[in-house]
């Protein structure tokens, strides 16, 4: 079924006050001693492209958005490449709050905040969904009933994955997280090679 965009708006809003009071979360003490925001999210609310990479990072933590630091500015400039603005696409995480010293998600962390991140697919309902990163990809891959077709995200970024959801079919793209193209600068081009693939999706 699909939602006005007040009541995307809305539905959305739940959420953000849901994650707010998460007190079960381990993530939740290491936010509040250190004055952090959980990070929703942001972009349309009926975008065709949402973007999902793993966890927020110090900046994201800070000011309440994803994607805003170094990495930020990569996925900016990935964008660009292919004449979008991040108010065209939803940008989000699985897991919404910082994590200890940027350190990966932890399985738990990832159940906890996944049923978030569903809640979110479904509020939007995108056509296309772009993982940003190992994590992501796995999770939404497994999600959508992919997982015979889960392997290392150098064997299947780039590629197209057609799957099922409540409202309708979705293609799946993983992508590196764009923090690759800052600690081994021969992926950015290929990051922006694969940012390609999303032009005909547009």
């Amino acid at each position: 079924m699909s939602l006005s965009l007040e009541e995307r708006f809305e539905e959305m809003k739940k959420i953000r006050d849901e994650l707010f009071r998460l007190s079960s979360s381990p993530l939740y003490e290491y936010r509040q001693k250190n004055k952090y925001y959980p990070v929703v999210g942001e972009g349309s609310h009926t975008a065709h492209i949402m973007f999902i990479g793993e966890a927020p990072g110090k900046n994201e933590a800070e000011t309440a958005r994803p994607f805003c630091g170094k990495s930020g500015k990569v996925l900016d400039d990935m964008l660009e490449s292919i004449k979008l603005n991040r108010s065209d696409v939803y940008i989000t995480n699985i897991v919404k709050d910082r994590p200890p010293e940027n350190r990966d998600p932890t399985e738990e962390e990832i159940k906890i905040y996944a049923p978030y991140l569903d809640k979110q697919i479904n509020i939007i309902q995108p056509t296309v969904i772009a993982t940003l990163g190992r994590y992501s990809m796995s999770y939404i891959m497994n999600h959508f009933g992919l997982a015979s077709l889960v392997g290392q995200i150098s064997e299947l970024h780039g590629k197209e994955f057609v799957a099922k959801t409540e409202y309708g079919s979705v293609t799946i793209i993983p992508l590196y997280h764009p923090a690759v193209a800052l600690y081994m600068g021969g992926n950015k081009e290929t990051l922006l090679n694969d940012f390609q693939i999303l032009k005909k999706y547009i």
